[in-house]
């Protein structure tokens, strides 16, 4: 089970912290994500972790202003978000998928088996 929080709502170039807690004792067997939907668009790709943390992907809009992060000792992953923009407002969504590799990631919704609730983030003009 898979349980996001952190979003709110934030003046543009405005920094959030989103945080998706994980139960169970085998967190770190799979590769986390974090995606992103907007009204009326469809869920996208923000980032990925891979089982050690060593590997990460971003989408493209994200480089430079979103980090993601993971504390496998906590079952927790994290995504920073710095110098945020109107078109980032979204619900974020957490996702885990098993993985066979320590530095497997994937960057397609449909691959992950878990989804969180979401969390919304606001970011005002």
């Amino acid at each position: 089970q898979l349980q996001a929080s952190g979003g709110g709502l934030v003046q543009a170039g405005g920094s959030l912290r989103l945080s998706c807690g994980a139960s169970g004792r085998t967190f770190n067997s799979y590769t986390m994500g974090w995606f992103r939907q907007a009204p009326g668009k469809e869920r996208e790709f923000v980032a990925t972790i891979s089982r050690s943390g060593g590997n990460l992907s971003y989408a493209d809009s994200e480089k430079g202003r979103f980090t993601i992060s993971r504390d496998n000792a906590k079952n927790m992953v994290y995504l920073q978000m710095n110098s945020l923009k109107p078109e980032d407002t979204a619900v974020y969504y957490c996702a885990a998928v098993a993985t066979r590799t320590m530095v497997g990631i994937l960057t397609t919704a449909r691959h992950y088996e878990y989804w969180g609730q979401g969390t919304l983030v606001t970011v005002s003009s």
